[in-house]
């Protein structure tokens, strides 16, 4: 084994070691590392202390494109796309750079995180396959996560013209930035 493949492993542990802090499901520790499951397992539960949650991954995109959790996956996409035009990181951490970023967002305001660390993956895995796209609102300028082929001349984002159920503030999920503007006019 040469010095090369000693370091990978070693990348690779510590990149599934930060990961299942941030709660990430086993399926996308298997995704991003070359480590066998069994080591994956061993791992998860030392880390963790405990077993890893069972069931498949969420894999639809409606839960994208519901209000709230909207708002915050086009925060954790704006912050993901910037990382992306100003650092050399691998993709998987710079959705754990992007990741941790929004949480200190969020917390900051404190609102209750929507977003986990899997949904943040599988969402730059829909955005890369070309499932979900970002389009640029009409009325702030602010980019939000919609399906591919929104009208963008007419969109409209969830900030500007909440659901008529949505109730105001922080109890109901209203991300404000210091100064007390919306998150849309720093989404760009």
């Amino acid at each position: 084994m040469g010095a090369k493949s000693i370091l990978t492993e070693a990348k690779q542990i510590e990149t599934a070691v930060e990961l299942i802090r941030l709660g990430a499901r086993l399926q996308v520790l298997e995704s991003e590392t070359d480590l066998s499951y069994e080591r994956l397992l061993r791992l998860y539960k030392e880390v963790a202390g405990k077993s890893p949650s069972k069931g498949q991954l969420p894999f639809s995109t409606d839960w994208f494109m519901t209000w709230q959790p909207n708002i915050h996956a086009s925060l954790f996409l704006n912050i993901h796309e910037y990382l992306n035009k100003v650092a050399e990181l691998d993709e998987i951490d710079t959705v754990i750079k992007a990741y941790k970023l929004y949480l200190e967002q969020v917390n900051a305001q404190e609102i209750e995180p929507q977003l986990s660390v899997t949904r943040a993956w599988r969402l730059v895995k829909f955005i890369d396959n070309g499932m979900l796209s970002m389009t640029k609102c009409s009325k702030c300028g602010g980019h939000f996560v919609t399906h591919p082929h929104e009208i963008a001349r007419h969109y409209v984002c969830g900030l500007c013209n909440p659901p008529a159920r949505a109730g105001k503030g922080r109890a109901a999920g209203g991300l404000r930035l210091a100064g007390n503007e919306d998150v849309a006019a720093h989404a760009h």
